[in-house]
């Protein structure tokens, strides 16, 4: 998926296509946060499903249903870090200073590792409502 994004950003009409870069970032910064959010509504949803009781006949196809959800939020989860991989493409250096910049890549780079502890243990905790 990297080298898709790398053809795309090193193609020539892109890069003399200033706005073309903009829209394209635009759009991989909405599907990226569009996809993290669809995939928390799964956690929720399979949550909320969970704490529901069915009749035994409901509750097979309810066991399908938060099976489906599971694996879209595996799906969203993979969209989140294909596009979060074209950001790094699309990464603006030294916006606000160099100092500025220090902090702000520590800071990112931070909530990056506990984003992708939340979203492990969000994953882990969906399995075990589905699958056990």
């Amino acid at each position: 998926m990297g080298d898709l994004f790398h053809d795309i950003l090193s193609h020539r009409e892109y890069r003399s296509a200033p706005a073309m870069k903009k829209a394209l970032t635009i759009i991989i910064g909405f599907v990226h946060d569009f996809a993290a959010g669809c995939w928390a509504a799964t956690v929720l949803a399979i949550y909320w499903l969970s704490k529901q009781s069915f009749s035994a006949e409901v509750g097979v196809i309810m066991l399908g249903l938060k099976k489906q959800l599971f694996w879209a939020g595996i799906a969203c989860v993979v969209t989140v870090f294909a596009t979060g991989a074209g950001r790094s493409f699309t990464y603006v250096d030294n916006v606000y200073g160099k100092d500025t910049e220090k902090v702000r890549r520590k800071m990112l780079i931070t909530k990056h590792v506990i984003l992708l502890m939340i979203f492990g243990s969000g994953i882990y905790w969906q399995y075990m409502m589905v699958f056990h």
